[in-house]
Order: structure tokens, then C-alpha cells, then sequence
């Protein structure tokens, strides 16, 4: 393959995009590439002070290719960046990964790819605007895009049967990059700790009945403390009806964290363990119309997180006893509408249900104008939008 063909023909395919779901760059002697890539245009209506209010508009571009190496291996890589529009706009490489496919073997990977129970959490991660509570948050282990992660995936059970897929992941440098683990040091004491994490998950596509059931696992361990998590999920996918539910649990035994008042003073800090449960329950309906396709969708999302056993750092002595409280408790109604294959509108209406006492509202304001007032975390948020992919 030449570069100056590739620089020639690779922007000329990406500025003529048609209804093609990508785009086909190269397909000779057993190699091929494709371009993808998506445009959202959308706007976060709610009280200002909110996180995530206002502009959410991005862009997204993608690559991904294969070439046949014996008959029954395939090298295969991705990659895919996106850039966000907004005000508080940033870049992120999102999947960077390369690896081989044996067959009926399986496929091993590496780089920065999916949390291995993502593919769990993501039977609700289906909303048109919001959603996706369980993956993209700094609660669970190996659920959020990760980076330098090891998987080994195996989609038909060693060629016995397509209905039983399993997967095994190793993170050797810390789990996802917005996790709870993140710190790859005591900050206090600048020690080196080791953020090593391991995963593990299992689908089973129940036959001709459209239901699908899956369970994850995933452990961080380090010197000082261990995090983990676990998730089921079902799923039915049939006739036009979607209907999911997921259920999670997340441990975080010895963290050392900190108590503040209503003014913001701390009142000690001492060592946890942290118990972290949620539930999402999704249902969407597709009509095909004259002129594309609408699907409406309801969804429900609550995460409870529970501090036990919190002792003072100092004597170990029982201070502040049990916290109970919701990070994120809202129910949500909306609808994508797509024209056709390439370009979607979508509109959601997340009805909040978090009280202002919550750790979530609290974690959910930007900007607190009044410490007496509500918090702007409570506040309902309407979500519309418009989408452009190929």
C-alpha cells in the first residue's frame, strides 16, 4: 500500500461520505481498512450550575483494520479519537489496540480498549442523551474505557456453539482512568503503589428466544487496600422490543477518605470500606415509519453508595459509624428518530430524583451559588440533539 495513494484517497472517501455505515479505504491480498466516524450536536438544558449543562456537541473519528496472516489467523487493530466542541472542550483517544484472532481459539489484544464488564453494562447503556451510570463512573473496576489492558475473548465457546462468549481481561497499570484507583502513588507519603486489576465475563444468548444473560468480575488490588466489582445483566432484543435490566455491586475495603460539614470544613478523615450498589432497568420500542424510524424510551437508574466501619486514622476508634446515600437516582424519557442509517435526532427528559442531601447532587453541582439553597444536582436536565454518522 502506498502512502501518497492513502493521502490522496483517505481524505477524498471521508469529505464524499455516503449512506454507507463506513467507509471502505482498502481491500486487496487480505488486507482491509475502514473509516468511521460521527458528528453529535447537542445541547444539556438545566439549571446552570449543574454538571454537564449546556453544550455537548463532539466529534468522533475512527479506523479499524484486518489482515489474513494464515487461514486461521487474522491481525486486527482500532483506533479512535474524539475531539469535544463545548465549553469545556478536551481531546480523548478513545480505543488505540492491536491484536490476533485464532478462530475458534479466540482473540488476544492489547492496548486501550473496553473495561471487560462493559460489555455487561452495556444492556442499559442504550439512552438516546443520558445513561450509561454504571460504566463511565469512578465506582467500578474495568467497566469505563481503560487503558494498557491485556483481553483474551472467546465469541463461540471454542467453536462448540455462537451462543456462549467469554472474556478475560489483565490491567497492568491501574483499571480505568477515572476510577477510585486511579492514584498510582500515597500522595502523602509519594510511595509507589501498584494498581494491578483483573476481569472476567460471560454471555449466554438463551437460545432462539432473543433473551441474552450475562455476568462480570473484576478485582483491583494494591498495598493498601482492594476494590471489586461484580455485575449481572439481562437483556431481550426482539420484534422491535428492547427491554434490559443490570444490577451491580462494588466493594472498596481500607480507603481513606475525608468528612466535611455544611461549610465545607473537615472534620476528620479515617479509614472505610465502601459499599456500592445499583440497578438500571431500561425498555425501548421501535415503529417504522414512511420516513425512517422512532423509538421511544423509559428508563430507570438508581446507585446507592454506604460507607461502613469508619474508623479514625489515628486510634482506629469508630467515628462516624454508617452513611447511606444515592449517586444517582433519576428516571428518564425520550426518543431517537432516525431519518435513515446515517443521521438521527434525539430528544430525553432525565426527571432527577437525588435529594439535596445526596452524596450524587452533591457530586452532580458545578457551582453552588447558595449553601443554603437546593443544589443545582437535583435539577431535572432536557437533552436534545442531532447525529450524523458514517
Amino acid at each position: 500500500m502506498k502512502r501518497n495513494l492513502l493521502a490522496i484517497a483517505i481524505p477524498a472517501l471521508l469529505v464524499a461520505a455516503g449512506a454507507n455505515a463506513s467507509i471502505e479505504v482498502w481491500n486487496k491480498d487480505g488486507n482491509k481498512v475502514d473509516f468511521y466516524g460521527r458528528v453529535k450536536a447537542a445541547n444539556n438544558i438545566t439549571d446552570r450550575g449543574q454538571v454537564g449543562e449546556g453544550d455537548d456537541t463532539s466529534a468522533r473519528l475512527g479506523m479499524s483494520g484486518q489482515t489474513q496472516i494464515t487461514d486461521s489467523v487474522t491481525g486486527y487493530g482500532r483506533w479512535e479519537y474524539e475531539a469535544k466542541a463545548g465549553k469545556d472542550s478536551h481531546n480523548e483517544v478513545r480505543y488505540a489496540f492491536a491484536g490476533l484472532n485464532f478462530g475458534d481459539f479466540g482473540s488476544f489484544d492489547y492496548g486501550r480498549n473496553d473495561g471487560v464488564l462493559k460489555a455487561i453494562t452495556a444492556y442499559t447503556d442504550v439512552l438516546p442523551q443520558f445513561g450509561g451510570d454504571a460504566a463511565n463512573n469512578e465506582w467500578n473496576v474495568l467497566s469505563a474505557r481503560t487503558k494498557a489492558v491485556a483481553t483474551y475473548r472467546n465469541n463461540n465457546f471454542f467453536g462448540l456453539t455462537d451462543d456462549v462468549s467469554f472474556a478475560l481481561q489483565y490491567a497492568d497499570n491501574g483499571d480505568n482512568s477515572n476510577t477510585l484507583d486511579r492514584f498510582k502513588s500515597d500522595l502523602d507519603n509519594d510511595v509507589s503503589v501498584s494498581r494491578e486489576a483483573y476481569g472476567v465475563n460471560a454471555q449466554w444468548r438463551i437460545f432462539d428466544t432473543g433473551l441474552t444473560a450475562g455476568a462480570g468480575y473484576a478485582q483491583s488490588t494494591s498495598s493498601d487496600h482492594r476494590h471489586n466489582t461484580w455485575t449481572a445483566g439481562l437483556k431481550y432484543d426482539n420484534y422491535n422490543l428492547y427491554l434490559a435490566a443490570n444490577y451491580f455491586q462494588s466493594k472498596l475495603k481500607n480507603r481513606t477518605i475525608s468528612v466535611f460539614d455544611d461549610q465545607g470544613v473537615e472534620e476528620g478523615s479515617g479509614v472505610s470500606n465502601i459499599k456500592i450498589k445499583g440497578i438500571e432497568l431500561v425498555a425501548q420500542y421501535g415503529f417504522d415509519l414512511e420516513v425512517g424510524r422512532l423509538t421511544p424510551s423509559l428508563a430507570y437508574v438508581q446507585h446507592k453508595g454506604k460507607v461502613d466501619s469508619f474508623h479514625d486514622e489515628e486510634d482506629y476508634d469508630v467515628r462516624y459509624g454508617s452513611k447511606n446515600s444515592p449517586l444517582a437516582k433519576y428516571v428518564s424519557v425520550g426518543a431517537t428518530y432516525d431519518l435513515n442509517k446515517n443521521f438521527s435526532a434525539i430528544v430525553e427528559y432525565k426527571f432527577n430524583l437525588l435529594d439535596r442531601k445526596d452524596i450524587g447532587a452533591e457530586e452532580n453541582t458545578k457551582v453552588q451559588r447558595d449553601r443554603h439553597a437546593n443544589k443545582p444536582g437535583t435539577k431535572d436536565v432536557l437533552g436534545v440533539g442531532l447525529i450524523y454518522q458514517f
